[in-house]
């Protein structure tokens, strides 16, 4: 076998195993349409509650679990750079310390991974029929604000 046979042989390879990586990569997402969380999520919103969190934070990515395919309903302000290295100009001036970050409407903060039923009871938003005990995992707290 030639070097040119080789190096078409070798791209093959690399070019399938990305397409799977992306497959499995992108198997975890959120399916399309409504999620359970949906009025939940969106009462947050209406009643001033804002998340801060970071795209690094696993204390954040917790969280957002804990909403499902709502995820993309929630009042979340992202607060990390592209790189990862610094904050953005809105939490500078909020003075977001740690991350995940809730802000409610009187102005209060809760920090760290937040079970739905005690946002549920800051906001007075109602939980679906069964959410009410949802807590996050066992390792909650909070993410500095410095990576």
């Amino acid at each position: 076998m030639n070097n040119n046979a080789k190096i078409f042989i070798l791209i093959l390879v690399v070019l399938f195993l990305g397409l799977l990586g992306t497959v499995f990569l992108r198997g975890g997402t959120a399916p399309a349409g409504p999620g359970l969380l949906d009025s939940f999520a969106t009462c947050l919103k209406a009643k001033g509650a804002t998340f801060y969190g970071a795209f690094w934070c696993p204390h954040c990515q917790a969280q957002k679990k804990l909403f499902g395919s709502s995820v993309k309903l929630l009042p979340y302000v992202e607060c990390s750079t592209a790189d990862g290295s610094g904050q953005t100009q809105v939490c500078i001036d909020k003075k977001i310390a740690s991350y995940p970050t809730w802000e409610f409407a009187d102005m209060s903060r809760l920090t760290g991974e937040i079970p739905l039923a005690q946002l549920a009871e800051k906001t007075s938003c109602t939980l679906p029929a069964g959410e009410s005990t949802t807590a996050p995992l066992p390792a909650a707290g909070a993410s500095s604000g410095a990576k």
